[in-house]
């Protein structure tokens, strides 16, 4: 196990020109992509011989890496061993960014997450003290759950909004002409960072935690205060040209002629997202519509999402309705998804989906509807199991992705 992040720096992580370097982390690739392993299952994949991948076995658990998970079962003849990850590594730190709080989640080196920690109140502003401030709240809530800052091998930051992840720009944080965003947090978290879109977080998140049962071409829709999506396309998380791929959100579909936060008219979002959610809630209280929710916008001249996301989960019946509403429209613009990418599976996640089949029966209905038969029967359209942990465990498994350059 390494004792700290500069002789993390002199490890085979960080050799991109030897051969040995580059196997070691294809190892550790097939060890996260088929759980355990053999010496001549390496030997085949990987076109390496016996005695050589041996040496690198050897050397990987030296260093910790990996453990010999005992003999498998074979029908006579010698049992070979299978190796695994070893989950004590080192950890992986995920942090996701929201409009007035961030979660931050600690995986293993295997993947398993060990600690989540949700809504930790703040607000990300674009100057620099306000990073390095929770940059600092990151490191305390990590030491606090137990793990040590020099344990951390690399951590993964997603962030609503437009973000390259190859070049770590965001398009909603801007700090610095010279650094980009990735390099910021670089510097204030002194390990390795990468930064991603939480909902391309979200649908790796989800991706991994399928396992063997992942489907090579899913749908994650990431519906929150806004609606984002994010592509498995055979097996790998799809980019686009400039990495704003996804933005199912600015689809022009409605011809409502409201203006989103983009400043263009008519986007999906706007009628299918916490923000619309919330406005045509408001719209029904002004014209006179009952709900448990009327007492606190006569009070507060307003409503949070939480609020109205609370009343959905208390039986509310406006807010049930309205909810419903929301998933008419999403399952236009799913229905409009399905019918290009013919995926295996589309995950709905996000704050919303605490709405259930009130949200999830009306998106089938709208997609049976709209979709092409024979497209939409191959596809499953299920909310997700995991929540709001999908995104930081998507961060997670993201920065050890990049660590391992697999």
């Amino acid at each position: 196990m390494h004792k700290n992040h500069d002789a993390m720096t002199n490890t085979f992580l960080n050799d991109d020109t030897s051969k040995s370097a580059l196997a070691k982390r294809e190892i550790l690739r097939l060890c996260i992509t088929h759980e355990e392993s053999s010496i001549s299952f390496f030997s085949k994949t990987l076109g390496i011989s016996v005695p050589t991948v041996t040496k690198l076995i050897s050397e990987l658990k030296e260093d910790g890496f990996i453990l010999d998970e005992g003999k498998i079962g074979t029908s006579g003849g010698r049992r070979p061993s299978i190796f695994g990850l070893n989950p004590n590594a080192g950890y992986f730190v995920g942090i996701d960014v929201a409009r007035h709080h961030f979660h931050i989640a600690i995986t293993d080196f295997k993947g398993n997450m060990l600690k989540y920690i949700e809504d930790i109140e703040f607000v990300l502003e674009s100057n620099s003290g306000s990073f390095r401030q929770m940059c600092r709240m990151v490191q305390d809530n990590v030491v606090a759950a137990g793990i040590p800052w020099i344990k951390v091998l690399a951590a993964g930051v997603s962030l609503s909004g437009r973000v390259n992840p190859e070049q770590g720009y965001s398009l909603t944080y801007f700090v610095s002409d010279d650094l980009p965003l990735k390099d910021l947090f670089q510097r204030e978290l002194n390990v390795p960072v990468s930064i991603e879109n939480d909902s391309r977080a979200l649908t790796y998140g989800e991706y991994m935690y399928l396992g063997k049962n992942a489907n090579k071409d899913m749908i994650a829709i990431n519906l929150s205060w806004g609606l984002g999506m994010g592509m498995i396309l055979d097996g790998h998380l799809y980019y686009g040209k400039s990495g704003f791929s996804g933005e199912i959100g600015h689809f022009p579909l409605l011809d409502n002629n409201i203006m989103c936060r983009c400043g263009k008219i008519g986007c999906l979002e706007t009628g299918a997202s916490g923000s619309a959610l919330r406005r045509i809630i408001v719209e029904k209280l002004k014209s006179g519509r009952r709900s448990s929710l009327s007492k606190i916008y006569k009070e507060n001249g307003n409503l949070d999402l939480s609020e109205i996301l609370q009343a959905v989960q208390d039986g509310d019946v406006l807010a049930i309705e309205c909810i419903g509403e929301i998933g008419e429209m999403l399952g236009r613009g799913i229905a409009g998804v399905i019918n290009i990418f013919n995926p295996g599976l589309v995950i709905i996640g996000g704050r919303l989906i605490v709405g259930k089949d009130h949200l999830l029966l009306p998106v089938r209905t709208v997609v049976n509807k709209y979709s092409m038969a024979r497209v939409a029967s191959d596809t499953k359209i299920r909310l997700s199991t995991l929540g709001r942990k999908a995104t930081v465990l998507g961060d997670c498994l993201l920065a050890r992705k990049k660590l391992l350059g697999i």
